[in-house]
């Protein structure tokens, strides 16, 4: 080099300014969107390191686990100091080291049943990294009936799938589902009671490369979407790491799909799921929809045990929540039988009961029903502080994007 070159140094660049070339790049977009990211294991762990890096402003990270000593082989963001840690609250502490400005909240909650559905109403986006059918189908259902895009990742052994569903208008994750995939489903469902570990049963054997690859992919899409680029909704990508091939799904939308019911109008009001009455909502729903009305529940309660030998309660808890031992009585140790309701009314009601009580999350959306006519509410009372504002989006059923 000549001693007398001169070396220019530009300081005009930014974090961001390698993005920036690209012709379409919005990064004011990206600071302004909310991402939910459902699972913090070796796919959520990628979803949320690429969302860092590319400086998306705010994330919700959600996952009702603990890091393990097998999860350090597989999770970027995890290190053996982090071992018995929540994993949401983990995955947030490292998302934060790599872009100190982003906004994120972890949740350590199951999302089957915990996790309200005006989380989803707030969100831009919806990434999941998830291990079982039934989290997926809350997920989707969510997804579906809030009008969010679903982008989904699955991974096992060296193989991926990730696949973008926009189900108001196309196929969504219960429409790619095999008779064999709902067998499995309804052989634990139909299970007088199920342990929590059977629900969750089984390890999925993975890699850290597939885990990153799809991650890569379904973060690509929801970038592709926020831009409003086409993200394929309705297809899939597979990646077959043996033989090193790649094709792509187009997947078909069932006609009689029952999770492609979304909302009409979501409406707010001051309620909380711990205080709030089922009998006070179902008294505002009946002045509403002008007559006696329902509580639909998305998961089904059990309301009453019985044994022969005279033992009776009511726990008033969900179905899939109680393990085997609660299906067993404390007095004569037979068998109970288990009466389940998945809607309420008020001549249901074993005394009263707060909208907690029968499986209304918090922050959740409550749907009545009388005939084919809904009301549905946001529990506008559980609204969480830690988002920096209110939904973006009118809450509707003409909207679809934001």
């Amino acid at each position: 080099m000549n001693r007398n070159e001169t070396i220019t140094i530009s300081l005009d660049q930014d974090r961001f300014d390698r993005f920036r070339l690209i012709p379409w790049w919005d990064q004011a977009r990206l600071a302004d969107t909310r991402a939910l990211v459902l699972g913090a294991g070796a796919l959520g762990n990628e979803i949320i390191k690429n969302l860092a890096l590319l400086g998306v402003g705010y994330v919700c990270i959600v996952d009702f686990d603990r890091v393990e000593n097998s999860n350090l082989s597989r999770s970027v963001l995890f290190t053996s100091a982090d071992e018995g840690r929540r994993k949401s609250e983990a995955a947030a502490d490292a998302a934060r080291r790599i872009y100190p400005d982003i906004n994120v909240v972890a949740l350590h909650r199951d999302i089957i049943f915990d996790l309200g559905w005006g989380w989803y109403l707030d969100s831009d986006v919806v990434l999941t990294g998830l291990d079982g059918r039934e989290a997926r189908l809350a997920a989707n259902r969510a997804c579906a009936f809030t009008r969010r895009t679903f982008v989904d990742g699955a991974i096992e052994g060296i193989d991926g799938v990730a696949r973008t569903f926009m189900a108001w208008d196309g196929p969504c994750y219960e429409c790619t589902m095999s008779q064999k995939d709902w067998e499995l489903v309804h052989s634990r469902r139909s299970c007088n009671l199920l342990s929590r570990e059977e629900m969750q049963m089984g390890h999925v054997p993975t890699t850290p490369t597939i885990g990153s690859m799809i991650a890569s992919l379904q973060v690509q899409q929801a970038l592709k979407f926020l831009h409003g680029l086409d993200a394929q909704p309705g297809r899939g990508l597979y990646l077959n790491g043996l033989t090193f091939e790649s094709h792509a799904i187009e997947y078909q939308r069932d006609d009689g799909c029952f999770a492609h019911e979304h909302a009409t109008e979501i409406v707010r009001r001051p309620w909380r799921a711990g205080t709030t009455l089922v009998s006070q909502s179902l008294g505002e729903a009946e002045k509403v929809l002008g007559g006696s009305a329902v509580l639909e529940l998305r998961n089904d309660i059990v309301v009453a045990r019985n044994c022969r030998c005279g033992f009776r309660d009511a726990p008033y808890l969900p179905l899939l929540r109680l393990d085997r031992g609660a299906g067993v009585c404390p007095r004569c140790g037979a068998e109970m039988r288990m009466d389940s309701l998945h809607s309420l009314d008020l001549d249901q009601l074993d005394g009263d009961r707060t909208l907690s009580d029968v499986g209304i999350a918090e922050y959740d959306v409550a749907r009545f029903r009388r005939g084919t006519s809904y009301w549905e509410v946001l529990l506008d009372g559980d609204r969480p502080t830690v988002w920096p504002r209110e939904s973006k989006q009118q809450i509707s059923r003409a909207e679809s994007k934001p």
